[in-house]
């Protein structure tokens, strides 16, 4: 059970084709993927895991798809709230701790 009432949206922005630097990791949806399954088995309902493609248009206007078409991030970019906790290859260990930061705790 969470200390908390909300959930936690953690967003993962990334595109279908593998970035320049990422030829030897899963795609960008295949990493939201294994993050929901990983995050909802430790915190259940709550967290929420939410994927943006940052090649459809209606999403060019958000500050982290233009930060990564501007090169200054890589992709899958991991953020929870307005904090990168994660990008390229993140680590799972890091976005737990950031969780529960938040006040989320881990199932048993």
């Amino acid at each position: 059970m969470t200390r908390r009432s909300k959930v936690v949206e953690v967003t993962v922005y990334g595109a279908q084709k593998l970035c320049p630097s990422c030829l030897n990791l899963p795609s960008s949806e295949e990493t939201a993927d294994w993050l929901e399954a990983a995050l909802t088995r430790d915190y259940g309902d709550g967290v929420r895991v939410r994927y943006v493609d940052i090649d459809q248009p209606h999403n060019r206007h958000n500050q982290f798809v233009e930060a990564i078409l501007a090169d200054r991030y890589a992709y899958p970019l991991i953020v929870i709230g307005e904090e990168v906790v994660g990008e390229g290859n993140p680590r799972l260990n890091v976005i737990r701790r950031k969780l529960e930061e938040m006040g989320l705790e881990r199932h048993a």
